[in-house]
C-alpha cells in the first residue's frame, strides 16, 4: 500500500482483512466472521489464515500473515489466548494498522493475564499498531458491508441501517441492541465491541468517526469510566457538531471508597462521579435498556446540549389511566407536568375540543378522532406554557394504528418536541412513528426516563488543565498549610495561630472562646485521636488544653509526629456545608458541595460537577443541596450568604486550572454559611498534595 489508512478507515472501511485462526466450521465462534462478511457482501479483500488447512469454508486459506500478497489494513485475531502476543508482534512488524482481539484471559484473569495485557499495551505504544480488545467481538459497519464479528446475533439477515453509532464495553450487548433494534425498526450506522480498551478506547474510536456524515449520534454502553480524557474530548467534540451522545452505564449501586482519605472521596462514589462526568459533558444518561434504544430521536430533537433546559411538559391523552402513569413516572424523576393555562383552555373550548382539562388534557374516546387530536395537539404545541408535549395513546394505537398515529405524525414538524407513549403493545404504530423520527415509547417508565435524562444534560464548560496528580499519589499537609492553599484560591477561612504542642499558652490576636486542634499532616481526622477541644474560654484553659491534646496523642496516636496546635476563634453560622475537590483517576477534577459537619455522611445530600465551574453552575449546585433550602429565606427565616457560597465553590474549583499546586484532594468541612452579606468561613481544611 502506498499510504497508511486512517484509523476510521482501517477500523470501519478496510480495503483488506486478515482472519487469523479462522475455523472451517462457520458454526463455531472462530468461524463466524468469514460467513458474516460474505453474507453482508463485503467488497474488500478477505484473507482467511489457518496454518493447518489450505481451504476454509470453501475458500483458499493462507498459512500465515507473511504469506499474504499484501499487508492487510485490519486483522481479526481469532486464535487462543496464548498465541495472541506472538501474532500481534508479527502484525506490528508487517505494518498492519489495526487488529481486533477476540480472546479473553488478560487483565480479568489474574497476574499472568495482567502481564499479557501490559505487554500488548507496550507493543501498541512502541510500534504504533492499534489494538481493539482483548475480549472484542469485533466491528460492524453496514454501509461498507463490514460484519467483522463473532457475535451470533449477526447470523440474522436484513439488519436495518440507521444513523447512530454504537460503542460498547460488552460484546454481547452489541447483539442485544441489534436484535432489539430490529424489532423496533431501529438500525445503526456502525457498532464496535471495545472489550478491555487496552489501547483503542470508546472515546478515541467515536472521535475518529465524528466527521462521518452518515453518523448523526452515538450510543455508548459503559461498564465503567476508562480512558476518561479521550471520552471527555469526544463528548465535547460531539456536542460542538450537534451530534447527541446517549449512555447506559452500569454501576448505579452505592460502592463508595471505604478507604477514602476525605469525606469527599467517600461521598462521591464511582457512579456519582460518572454521573456528573456524563451530564456535564452533555451526555444523555438513561436508566433503562428500552430507553437506550428509544431516546435518541428526542435527544436529537433537543440538540446535543442546551443552555436553558426546557422543563415544562404538557400531556394530552386518549386514556386517563395511561396519562396518569406517565405523570407519575415523570414526577418520580422530578419532572413536573404543567397544566394548561386559562388562555389555552379558552382556545381548546373555542375549538370545540371535548374532554377533561386538569393537569392532563384527557380527550377520552373523542381523542381517537383525527380532527380532535390534531386540533388539540396544535393548540398545546403553540401554548407558551409548554416546552414539549407528550401524546398518550390508548387501545386505538393497536387496533387502528394508522388512524391513531396520523395526527401525531402530521404535528411532528412543530418547533417544539412532540413525543408519543403508546399504552398497548402496538408494534405497527411504533414502527410508523420510529420511521418518521418521532420520539415514541413503549412504557411510561421509559418515556419518563428519556425526558428526565435529556433534561439532565448540562453544557460543558472550560476543561481542566492537564498534568494533575491522581488522588492515590497524595499525602496530607497540615491544616495551617492547607489554609495557605485556600488563601491562594481566595477561599475565606477563620483566623488562626499555631502554638507549640508542648509549649506555654500565648497571648492570642483574637478573643476567646477558641478551639484548639492538633496540627499535623499525619493526622487526617483529628477528632478520632481526641485532637480537637472546643469552647476554651481563657489563657488558663488554653494551657490545660495543650496538655490534654498532648496526652490524647500519646494514648491514641503513639509515635505520630505532631509538634503544633492550631488555635482559632469559635464561629457559628446559619448552616454548615462541606466543600470538596478531588482528582478522579478517570473523570479528572471534580468539585462537590454537600451538607457538612456531622451530617456529611449521614444525609449524603450533595451536588457534584466537573471542575472548574462557572458561577452560574455553582449557583445550581447550591440550589441542589436540600439542607441549604433552610437558609434560602423560606417562611421568613434568615437568609444565608448563598451568593458568597457560590463564589467560594468557583474559587475552590479553580484548582482544576492549577496543576502547579499539585493538589489531589482538598476539603473544607465545615464551611460556615454566615448571614447574608457576611460571607462564608472555613473552620477546618484537609488538603492532599502530591
Amino acid at each position: 500500500m502506498t499510504s497508511s489508512p486512517s484509523l476510521a478507515q482501517a477500523l470501519l472501511r478496510p480495503a483488506s482483512i486478515a482472519l487469523v485462526g479462522i475455523s472451517d466450521d462457520p458454526g463455531k465462534t472462530s468461524g463466524r466472521p468469514l460467513l458474516f462478511l460474505r453474507r453482508a457482501g463485503f467488497k474488500g479483500r478477505v484473507y482467511p489464515i489457518n496454518a493447518k488447512r489450505t481451504e476454509v469454508q470453501g475458500e483458499r486459506a493462507w498459512p500465515s500473515l507473511t504469506s499474504l500478497p499484501e499487508v492487510p489494513d485490519h486483522a481479526f485475531i481469532l486464535t487462543p489466548t496464548e498465541s495472541v502476543l506472538p501474532t500481534v508482534t508479527e502484525c506490528a512488524k508487517l505494518g498492519v494498522k489495526v487488529i481486533s482481539i477476540l480472546a479473553s484471559g488478560f487483565s480479568e484473569s489474574g497476574p499472568e493475564g495482567v502481564a499479557r495485557e501490559e505487554a500488548l499495551r507496550e507493543l501498541a505504544a512502541s510500534t504504533g499498531i492499534r489494538i481493539l480488545g482483548p475480549s472484542s467481538l469485533g466491528v460492524v459497519h453496514p454501509e461498507s458491508g463490514l460484519v467483522l464479528t463473532a457475535n451470533a446475533a449477526f447470523a440474522e439477515s436484513d439488519m436495518p441501517r440507521g444513523k447512530v453509532f454504537v460503542a460498547s464495553h460488552s460484546g454481547s450487548m452489541i447483539g442485544a441492541l441489534v436484535s432489539r433494534g430490529k424489532a423496533r425498526g431501529v438500525g445503526f450506522a456502525g457498532l464496535v465491541s471495545v472489550g478491555s480498551e487496552t489501547d483503542l478506547s470508546i472515546g478515541e474510536i467515536c472521535q475518529a468517526t465524528l466527521d462521518d456524515p452518515e453518523i448523526e449520534g452515538y450510543l455508548l454502553f459503559l461498564e465503567s469510566l476508562r480512558h476518561g480524557e479521550e471520552l471527555r474530548a469526544f463528548a465535547r467534540a460531539a456536542a460542538q457538531r450537534g451530534k447527541p451522545v446517549v449512555a447506559y452505564k452500569l454501576g448505579r449501586s452505592a460502592a463508595a471508597a471505604e478507604m477514602a482519605a476525605t469525606h469527599t472521596g467517600a461521598l462521591a462514589g464511582e457512579d456519582d462521579i460518572a454521573d456528573a462526568f456524563l451530564r456535564d459533558l452533555g451526555v444523555v444518561r438513561v436508566e433503562m435498556l428500552d430507553t437506550f434504544l428509544e431516546v435518541f430521536p428526542l435527544a436529537q430533537r433537543l440538540g446535543a446540549t442546551q443552555h436553558a433546559a426546557p422543563r415544562r411538559v404538557g400531556v394530552v391523552a386518549t386514556t386517563g389511566g395511561g396519562a396518569a402513569m406517565v405523570v407519575d413516572q415523570l414526577g418520580v424523576r422530578d419532572v413536573v407536568v404543567q397544566p394548561a393555562s386559562p388562555e389555552t383552555l379558552k382556545k381548546l373550548e373555542a375549538a370545540g375540543i371535548p374532554g377533561n382539562a386538569g393537569r392532563v388534557l384527557d380527550l377520552t374516546l373523542a381523542g381517537t378522532r383525527y380532527e380532535i387530536m390534531k386540533a388539540a395537539l396544535g393548540i398545546m404545541l403553540d401554548a407558551p406554557e409548554f416546552d414539549m408535549v407528550i401524546a398518550v395513546v390508548g387501545s386505538s394505537a393497536r387496533f387502528n394504528p394508522d388512524l391513531a398515529v396520523k395526527p401525531i405524525l402530521d404535528s411532528a414538524d412543530h418547533v417544539k418536541p412532540l413525543l408519543a407513549m403508546l399504552v398497548p403493545d402496538a408494534p405497527q404504530a411504533l414502527a410508523q412513528l420510529t420511521q418518521a423520527g418521532v420520539p415514541c415509547f413503549r412504557s411510561p417508565e421509559s418515556c419518563a426516563d428519556a425526558v428526565s435524562a435529556v433534561l439532565a444534560r448540562r453544557s460543558s464548560g472550560v476543561g481542566p488543565a492537564s498534568g494533575h496528580p491522581t488522588s492515590s499519589e497524595g499525602h496530607a499537609i497540615s491544616e495551617a498549610q492547607a489554609y495557605e492553599v485556600l488563601d491562594i484560591l481566595s477561599v475565606p477561612h477563620a483566623p488562626y495561630v499555631t502554638l507549640p504542642l508542648r509549649g506555654p499558652a500565648a497571648t492570642l490576636p483574637f478573643e476567646y472562646p477558641v478551639a484548639a486542634k492538633v496540627c499535623s499532616g499525619q493526622i487526617l481526622h483529628k477528632t478520632e485521636v481526641g485532637g480537637v477541644l472546643l469552647g476554651i474560654r481563657n489563657e488558663t484553659e488554653l494551657a490545660q488544653a495543650l496538655v490534654t491534646l498532648g496526652n490524647n496523642l500519646e494514648v491514641r496516636a503513639p509515635g505520630v509526629q505532631c509538634d503544633d496546635v492550631l488555635v482559632q476563634p469559635m464561629r457559628r453560622g446559619l448552616a454548615e456545608v462541606l466543600l470538596g475537590y478531588r482528582v478522579d483517576p478517570e473523570a479528572g477534577p471534580v468539585v462537590m458541595l454537600a451538607a457538612g459537619g456531622i451530617w456529611a455522611e449521614v444525609l449524603r445530600d450533595r451536588s457534584i460537577r466537573l471542575a472548574p465551574v462557572p458561577l452560574e453552575t455553582a449557583r445550581e449546585m447550591v440550589a441542589e443541596v436540600r439542607l441549604l433550602q433552610t437558609v434560602a429565606g423560606m417562611r421568613g427565616k434568615e437568609r444565608g450568604d448563598l451568593e458568597a457560597l457560590a463564589q467560594t465553590i468557583v474559587n475552590l474549583s479553580q484548582l482544576a486550572l492549577r496543576p502547579d499546586l499539585r493538589i489531589c484532594e482538598a476539603e473544607v468541612n465545615p464551611l460556615m454559611v454566615m448571614r447574608e452579606g457576611e460571607g462564608v468561613m472555613a473552620v477546618d481544611a484537609l488538603v492532599l498534595q502530591a
